[in-house]
């Protein structure tokens, strides 16, 4: 850790520990996109950078302040524990080579409980989801300036503190940057599933709305990725629906329903439709839906508790990511290959149950307290769900995954709380308490 990043670290600590509640998470978020992986300490086989330093340090605050979740574990906690527990006991049946094993396991765990618990313990209504944003807002400016410099410079500025290369990547004569993360594509990805959440506060933190906005949209870009580019129009198209979400069942079940019919008049499978995808050029689409199809072929090697070797699952890969894995660029897939089925199917159950909850959340509450606050939450998981089957999250944007997740249900349990779908009187009572929180309740 150089003089800078203890620094950093130093200061991000006393805020984290004195910060109130509702600001708790600032200093966190900070370390999440200002410090890179290659900033913190090693003991023995353990890896402690910043950012997994500062949750513990959140872990402390909670125990010793009394800080705890309102109310009960709601179903997608649940799935979330019983999915750790999954990875956890498969881990012992892995070789703790290459990303496997209880040890890379447990720093997988560590990272992700902490960031969903500690969210879902700092974000209990619509007012505190609203300051969460304007953080966020502010937060990713930096990183949007810092990206644009990268790309015209062609010199990352976050190479200072290690773990990521000076030289900036270049794919088609065109440069990517990065920021802090591990790749452009994980850089563009935060832009752009965070967008949606500042469409959430638009009506009064304009500011900020901007701020963040501006943010996204420059992170996407300057990642020339065409992966950030479909999962900003994932975002986008699922913003879209707000003012026809009474139909979005429907439309789930019609696209159910269409996907079938494409498997029955197209030659390959329809998730082949990915390979046509080159927003950027040079895209990797055809790998992606090559990696789904070798997946499914060798499911008797994983489905139980994962696997140890899929090398031979892309055999004509080219470059070699590892000596006995292929590049997995699928989130789920990762899970599977880590804690098999069950721990796939458990993270896909948690993702669809937030979301199936927000959309009861506005179907029954519909103009209540911070409506479409949790639907903007909801599309910001969306974005993540989809980007999921092109994207394996790896450094520290996996934690926006996880606190959106724990944003989506924490918001959502308290809508359902506030406002009774029955109250007469719930719509003047939604725009009242929606304006104090900051978050728009807009009826079509």
């Amino acid at each position: 850790m150089n003089p800078a990043a203890l620094a950093f670290f130093l200061c991000a600590s006393i805020l984290l520990w004195v910060a109130p509640r509702r600001y708790a998470a600032a200093p966190l978020l900070a370390g999440c996109c200002y410090m890179t992986d290659g900033q913190g300490i090693d003991i023995g086989p353990f890896s402690f950078p910043i950012f997994r330093m500062l949750m513990g340090i959140g872990l402390v605050r909670v125990i010793i302040k009394g800080e705890q979740i309102e109310g009960s574990f709601n179903s997608v906690d649940k799935l979330v524990i019983a999915m750790a527990l999954w990875l956890l006991f498969a881990s012992f049946f892995h070789n703790g080579l290459d990303g496997s094993g209880p040890i890379y396991i447990s720093g997988l765990l560590f990272n992700l409980l902490l960031v969903y618990f500690l969210t879902r313990i700092w974000t209990r209504d619509a007012d505190e989801m609203a300051g969460l944003i304007r953080i966020m807002a502010f937060v990713l400016a930096p990183v949007a300036i810092a990206m644009i410099i990268e790309k015209t410079t062609a010199r990352n500025l976050f190479s200072v503190f290690g773990g990521i290369s000076e030289s900036v990547l270049m794919r088609e004569g065109k440069l990517r940057a990065q920021g802090p993360f591990g790749h452009p594509i994980l850089a563009g990805t935060v832009g752009a599933t965070c967008l949606p959440w500042f469409c959430a506060i638009a009506s009064k933190y304009r500011a900020a709305t901007l701020v963040g906005m501006t943010s996204s949209l420059v992170m996407v870009l300057a990642s020339t990725s065409s992966g950030p580019v479909m999962s900003l129009l994932a975002s986008l198209f699922a913003l879209s629906l707000w003012r026809w979400r009474h139909l979005v069942r429907s439309m789930v079940w019609t696209a159910v329903a269409s996907y079938f019919v494409l498997m029955l008049v197209m030659e390959r499978p329809p998730y082949y439709l990915i390979s046509k995808i080159d927003v950027s050029g040079g895209s990797t689409g055809w790998h992606r839906s090559f990696l789904i199809e070798q997946t499914f072929k060798h499911l008797s090697e994983w489905w139980l508790i994962g696997t140890d070797f899929t090398r031979h699952w892309m055999p004509y890969q080219g470059i070699a990511y590892s000596e006995n894995h292929t590049d997995i660029t699928n989130h789920y897939i990762a899970y599977g290959v880590m804690g098999g089925l069950p721990a796939m199917i458990l993270m896909i159950l948690a993702v669809v149950t937030a979301l199936r909850k927000a959309l009861n959340a506005v179907a029954t509450s519909d103009g209540a307290v911070g409506t479409f606050g949790i639907w903007a939450c909801a599309c910001g998981l969306f974005s993540h769900a989809v980007t999921g089957i092109s994207v394996s999250y790896f450094d520290q944007s996996m934690l926006f995954f996880w606190l959106n997740l724990a944003v989506s249900g924490s918001i959502t349990a308290e809508a359902m709380q506030v406002i009774p779908a029955s109250n007469p009187n719930a719509d003047a009572d939604a725009n009242h308490l929606a304006a104090s929180h900051g978050l728009q309740s807009t009826r079509a």
